[in-house]
């Protein structure tokens, strides 16, 4: 059998290994065996679910949060985002993480997308929405790891902003080139 014929084909987990946790992420380690019959040690983190959302303050404007990003080590300029919580739908912590971050409300929550966060070690599922109708909401409390600081853009800015590579947050890029691919920029 080809190596190119078994690109398709399921590995299979022999064993698992959980080796950290806490409320944000699980870190375990795998032993699998390869299509090749093989085995190999796999690392995967597991965040679960998450949300971002695009808001349009009106149809030329887009609210953007800036917070610094430890991991990255510089404040970013992102759309709202965060993760599910149990029992939560993607819709209800879309508008949960709207309030908390933004202060708005959606009067009308469109899906963007879901997609894969990393494709290799990272098993994190994002679930894109575009928040349009506004309504300003009494603020939320913000997380206790959240200091954010909101701004509004026009989205030909915004657009820029990802093109030039001022942007790095993967969700809002994915966010702002769809919805610049479906009004034709």
């Amino acid at each position: 059998m080809s190596k190119r014929h078994l690109s398709v084909e399921p590995w299979k987990k022999v064993s698992s290994k959980p080796i950290y946790q806490n409320r944000w992420l699980s870190l375990r380690e795998d032993l699998v065996e390869l299509p090749d019959g093989k085995t190999t040690i796999y690392g995967v983190v597991t965040c679960g679910d998450c949300v971002g959302i695009l808001p349009l303050v009106d149809r030329d404007h887009v609210l953007l949060i800036q917070q610094y990003r430890y991991v990255a080590g510089r404040a970013t300029w992102e759309m709202p985002t965060g993760g599910v919580r149990p029992g939560e739908s993607f819709e209800e912590a879309a508008q949960r993480e709207l309030k908390e971050e933004a202060g708005y409300k959606a009067g009308r929550l469109s899906k963007i997308v879901s997609y894969h966060t990393s494709k290799s070690v990272l098993d994190e599922t994002a679930h894109l929405y575009l928040a349009e109708e506004l309504q300003p909401v009494q603020h939320q409390p913000a997380d206790d790891t959240e200091f954010i600081r909101p701004q509004v853009f026009p989205f030909t800015t915004l657009l820029r902003m990802v093109m030039d590579g001022e942007i790095l947050d993967g969700m809002t890029i994915v966010a702002v080139l769809h919805v610049a691919c479906l009004r034709g920029l």
